[in-house]
């Protein structure tokens, strides 16, 4: 029998330490890969970890509540075949790699919130509860009174959020704006959230909606970019006549074959990886202190979703560039089923390099999107309509009934100037108006 140690995998950009939550499995217990294994919590999300090897769980090296850092080990796991002659030495690696990327990670580790004061219960709280208590102003004597369904009576995200929710909607007691902690995100705003307040009335038949927690962080993202990045915005109008075309001869027998839609999504990020490809000047961000310009290697396309709760989120296609059109339409597809069933990893929220959004999926044949910061562009694809247009024929000019669509490309002024930005959507608009009638999928 060979033991294998099991060690804390990575979680997301930034995250540099779990909380084991509950271990699903015991000693003894045989496990199979990828088969969950524990629950861990961060500051960000709760999440199962699967198994790394098939086999039996040998030993559990780390306890219920314990805090521990990307990359240590975490359990033994004896699979079949003969006895690992070296198991420490790639545990010993990950761990130097994960003390490396924690002390890259060091500076963004000092901006996150101060932790708050121990419970005097000695009630366990994870890193995620913790998080969002600090986010809406929960003190911990407060947040020792919210009912906790979770094992031992943990209070869980729901209960959390509930909570807040629930909060939100009772009369706030006179004294809540003086005592806001210092570490709540008002009380810690960047400076545009320093400006000066805009003066609302309220009239006696209006309703005051509360926003909830992720469109404040959407909130606070969107005035961020603006203050960042001078935004300019090109648009190009692009024939997409043979994609429709195309794309409705084959749904078919995609759908037969891949069980998912053929949607227009897909095909148009296809193109915009081509025209990343022509001009890498766009796929790039620019350093905290403004004065660097840093060039990505990875093509990485977010994909804007719109949640049923209204809200968005951008999950991201890692390496857009090595998927073939199937790979990038199951993607997409995946991508956005399990947004909008709240069921994404860290991972695939972060990473971007560049952005798309689908506008014309509600209608709109254009707009001016926002950029997501680091990234320098972000492009907006409008609804495909049919027009009258002009077309060339071998008997002359004519004209016939077209299906157009706008492009709208936001980019960052500090770094992409009109030409650049200009060149690009337009490369994108010819990759799309030449695009391959007779290719297959």
């Amino acid at each position: 029998m060979a033991k294998v140690e099991m060690v804390m995998p990575k979680m997301g950009e930034s995250i540099m330490e779990g909380t084991i939550l509950t271990w699903l499995k015991k000693e003894g217990d045989t496990i199979e890969q990828d088969e969950s294994v524990l629950e861990v919590a961060t500051d960000k999300v709760d999440t199962e970890v699967p198994a790394t090897h098939a086999g039996t769980l040998a030993k559990i090296l780390v306890q219920e509540g314990d805090v521990v850092q990307v990359g240590k080990p975490i359990a033994i796991i004896e699979t079949e075949g003969e006895e690992a002659g070296d198991t420490a030495a790639p545990a010993a690696e990950s761990s130097s790699s994960a003390e490396n990327q924690q002390a890259a990670a060091a500076s963004a580790a000092s901006r996150s919130a101060e932790p708050m004061e121990k419970p005097a219960s000695g009630r366990f709280y994870s890193p995620l509860v913790l998080n969002i208590a600090r986010e809406e102003g929960i003190s911990m004597q407060e947040l020792e009174s919210v009912p906790g369904t979770g094992k031992e009576g943990r209070v869980t995200k729901k209960d959390i959020l509930a909570y807040v929710e629930n909060r939100s909607q009772a009369p706030a007691p006179a004294q809540a704006a003086p005592q806001q902690s210092s570490s709540t995100p008002a009380a810690a705003a960047s400076p545009q959230q320093a400006a000066p307040k805009v003066s609302v009335s309220v009239n006696a038949n209006d309703e005051i909606i509360e926003m909830d927690r992720m469109r404040k962080m959407i909130a606070d993202r969107m005035v961020d970019s603006k203050r960042i990045s001078p935004h300019v915005t090109s648009f190009v109008e692009a024939d997409v006549t043979d994609i429709v075309f195309w794309r409705n001869r084959m749904k078919n027998e995609f759908k037969q074959r891949e069980g998912g839609n053929l949607t227009f999504t897909p095909i148009f990020i296809e193109a915009v990886v081509k025209a990343i490809k022509d001009y890498p000047m766009i796929n790039v961000s620019v350093s905290e202190d403004g004065g660097k310009i840093i060039k990505r290697r990875d093509i990485n396309i977010g994909v804007a979703v719109a949640l049923p709760t209204g809200n968005l989120i951008v999950p991201v296609i890692h390496k857009a560039d090595q998927l073939n059109i199937v790979g990038l339409t199951n993607k997409v597809n995946d991508l956005a089923k399990r947004a909008r069933e709240n069921k994404l990893k860290p991972d695939e929220l972060s990473g971007g390099t560049y952005t798309v959004s689908n506008v014309g999926s509600f209608g709109n044949v254009m707009g001016t999107p926002i950029i997501m910061q680091p990234q320098v562009g972000i492009l907006a694809l409008g609804a495909i309509v049919k027009k009258p247009a002009v077309i060339e024929t071998a008997n002359g000019d004519a004209i016939a009934i077209r299906h157009k669509m706008f492009l709208s490309h936001s980019y960052d002024h500090r770094v992409v100037d009109g030409s650049l930005g200009g060149m690009f959507v337009r490369r994108v608009a010819d990759y799309l108006e030449r695009f391959d009638t007779k290719r297959g999928i």
